[in-house]
């Protein structure tokens, strides 16, 4: 089944809970969808890693929101957006312990042979490419960078 279809369904199992939040988190993953797939050269549809991308988009910009929400003081309008991230990573693969990355990590510098920050870029990329979707790029940096450094 397609993002797409999964999330049509969960959008009529929200609005007959009259659940607000959920709906308008799916709205949000539908319309990002539509706009990638109209997009100029998107040929209409769009691959799974695609996908993962724009979903993963979606929910680092809701974390950024509640970040600036917490720091203005703004509980009620972070937790909205905490809930939709919530409801938004119900449509990302399985996200991996630091203690998992770490171990792919380190796999990849051995297998690279990196020694030092000039490498984290090919690191980075091979990692990257390797735990698409399974874990954050913030995450996968900070453990680069400590194994590098």
């Amino acid at each position: 089944m397609s993002l797409q279809e999964k999330v049509m369904q969960e959008m009529k199992s929200a609005m007959k809970a009259k659940d607000a939040v959920a709906l308008e988190s799916l709205r949000a993953i539908k319309s990002a969808l539509l706009l990638a797939q109209t997009d100029k050269g998107g040929g209409g549809s769009l691959s799974e890693a695609d996908e993962i991308k724009m979903v993963q988009k979606l929910v680092k910009q809701r974390k950024d929101s509640a970040a600036i929400y917490i720091d203005q003081g703004r509980e009620d309008l972070a937790a909205t957006e905490l809930s939709q991230i919530a409801i938004i990573e119900k449509f990302l693969p399985e996200q991996l312990s630091e203690e998992a990355v770490e171990k792919v990590v380190q796999s990849t510098i051995n297998k690279v042979g990196a020694d030092g920050m000039k490498d984290m870029g090919k690191v980075m990329g091979l990692v990257t490419k390797e735990l698409a979707g399974k874990a954050d790029g913030k995450t996968i940096s900070n453990i680069v960078r400590k194994h590098l450094s």
